[in-house]
């Protein structure tokens, strides 16, 4: 049985690439003979990305932030932070405090607001894979602290049906441009997900969390690529961080010496003091 999902993940992951370089080559010939829209508003612009218009309205996130989940706060009051675990870290969140998640720190490059949603949508529904280098590049400036301590960076995976259905996994195509920015290695397959799970849309935290529990797990085999290791999770878009947490859960269970992650986007709840 083991051996029948692993020959099945494999032709996956080959059918994935032949798609994507069709698609590739497809593009290039729509890109010769019609202008590049805008990803969020659809207006034409030079290259790839967003209009001048839709680019002032996407809000990147820088400090201050909580340490611990990389929630903004509104303003920095100037105090030194708290102490977790015996080790000083920045301002802490309410959230961080009441209920700490089993990775250490989460990093996004902008809010998951209406312009950086039209972007994931894009990317993950919209075959627009000519967005992932930009993405990916402003991921890779949001996590360079986490990435200069990172030994290897792991996407979040798809299970095999949904990854066949959509030829491709948007976090790895992610990960493949913050490995290129930071010379960080891949652990491709590492991490599995072998349970397929509903969409996350619509459930409450406690949902979501119950959804993806014992989805993902490391083989025997592939214990030793993260035993040991700090590793660097990445994902699209951080919402209430269960799908995170339970791959970091199994990262650790499986030796890993820490597990931090990154993410283009993150859902950013009305404000609150930090602590």
């Amino acid at each position: 049985m083991q051996g029948e999902l692993e020959a099945t993940e494999i032709r996956v992951r080959r059918f994935a690439r032949l798609t994507n370089a069709l698609r590739a080559t497809l593009r290039l010939a729509t890109d010769v003979a019609l202008p590049q829209l805008c990803a969020a508003c659809r207006e034409p612009v030079d290259g790839a990305g967003l209009c001048p218009a839709c680019w002032g309205k996407l809000s990147f996130i820088a400090p201050p932030y909580c340490e611990r989940l990389g929630i903004p706060f509104p303003f920095d009051d100037g105090q030194n932070g708290e102490r977790l675990d015996g080790e000083r870290l920045g301002r802490l969140s309410l959230e961080a405090i009441a209920d700490p998640p089993a990775y250490g720190r989460a990093r996004a490059a902008v809010r998951y607001d209406d312009v950086a949603k039209k972007l994931v949508h894009a990317l993950k529904y919209g075959d627009r894979l000519d967005l992932a280098p930009v993405m990916g590049r402003w991921m890779a400036n949001a996590g360079r602290p986490l990435l200069t301590e990172a030994d290897a960076i792991v996407p979040v995976p798809l299970h095999w049906r949904r990854q066949w259905a959509r030829r491709f996994n948007q976090s790895a195509l992610l990960c493949e441009i913050v490995a290129k920015a930071s010379g960080r290695p891949v652990l491709h397959g590492a991490l599995k997900r072998t349970k397929a799970t509903p969409h996350q849309v619509g459930l409450g935290k406690s949902e979501r969390a119950r959804n993806v529990q014992g989805a993902f797990r490391i083989s025997a085999e592939d214990k030793a690529q993260v035993s040991g290791r700090r590793l660097l999770l990445v994902d699209d878009v951080l919402t209430s961080g269960a799908t995170v947490d339970a791959c970091a859960r199994a990262l650790l269970r499986s030796g890993a010496a820490a597990v931090d992650v990154l993410v283009f986007a993150r859902v950013v709840a009305p404000t609150r003091t930090p602590i």
